[in-house]
């Protein structure tokens, strides 16, 4: 897992005014990331097993993981219709129940690899549902996380993805909130003050995972000591996306790559001090990738 390599802090060898390489406190996969990984690789055929194995979508937002996975013969499914046969790998975001029912019916191996913070979710918006409240997600609109989401929220639930999304909506009696783990803290905050004063009654439970919070507050504070940011991960990762405007906040020289051969050696030219971070669905192996080749580009 990613924080296996926090906080390591490196002069780069082989010239003596160098910068120095330091790794965010917390950064790479985090547990529900790495859990679908090995649940991946673990349901992946054998050299000469003659099976079909797919992840319903990609199985994180990271493209080159993707890759990796078709190298070890999993597949990608888009949709249920596209596998005939053998074993679908539900991605860690999570689908909508009626998904994993329609594929068991089909008489597919069905290996649920969906996050267990995110399944906490699912069962927060069910109780919500049950006892009463008009469920709010707050996420982004048509994020794989957020769809499955929706399907345990109840047919009035609707998705804010923002303070001014929350005003838009016309709410009374008892509304409930829920959230996309990867948000940040600021934005729930922002939600809930659009709609506490607008209701009846109004219940948060703060489903935002810890690994996220952790993640974005060591981004944070290396990219406050630092003259670049290099942050590793998907540009289809909205976790990882949102750990590049954290340190582009913080750092004005941040760029967001996602893998080592993008890096540029201008980028380095006049660094005293490199960070790196990484989101949640990028893997050990890609962050050292990015620091060997730093290494390269400023000897």
């Amino acid at each position: 897992m990613g924080d296996k390599i926090m906080n390591t802090v490196e002069a780069v060898p082989g010239k003596a005014d160098v910068p120095t390489i330091e790794i965010a406190a917390h950064a790479g996969t985090c547990y529900g990331v790495q859990r679908a990984l090995d649940m991946a690789l673990a349901a992946a055929p054998q050299p000469g097993e003659n099976t079909q194995v797919h992840t319903l979508g990609p199985l994180i937002h990271n493209p080159i993981v993707v890759r990796e996975l078709a190298e070890a013969s999993v597949g990608l499914a888009d949709t249920l219709d596209d596998v005939v046969s053998g074993t679908v790998i539900i991605r860690a975001h999570g689908v909508v129940p009626q998904v994993i029912e329609a594929a068991r019916e089909r008489g597919l191996n069905v290996v649920d690899a969906t996050c267990p913070y995110v399944k906490k979710v699912h069962v927060a918006a069910e109780r919500l549902v049950r006892e009463g409240y008009r469920v709010i997600v707050v996420g982004e609109p048509g994020h794989p996380e957020v769809e499955g989401i929706l399907g345990h929220a109840g047919d009035d639930a609707r998705v804010v993805s923002c303070a001014a999304d929350a005003d838009a909506l016309p709410l009374k009696g008892k509304v409930g909130l829920v959230v996309q783990t990867t948000q940040t803290a600021q934005n729930l905050a922002e939600v809930v003050a659009s709609i506490a004063p607008r209701v009846q009654e109004l219940r948060v439970i703060n489903t935002i995972c810890a690994a996220t919070s952790e993640r974005q507050q060591a981004a944070a504070t290396l990219a406050n000591r630092c003259d670049c940011m290099v942050v590793v991960g998907g540009k289809n990762s909205g976790n990882t996306r949102r750990l590049a405007q954290i340190c582009a906040d913080a750092c004005e020289h941040t760029h967001h790559i996602e893998e080592a051969s993008e890096l540029e050696a201008a980028w380095f030219a006049s660094a005293r001090h490199i960070g790196i971070t990484a989101g949640a669905s990028t893997p050990q192996e890609h962050i050292e990738r990015a620091v060997a080749r730093i290494k390269e580009l400023c000897r």
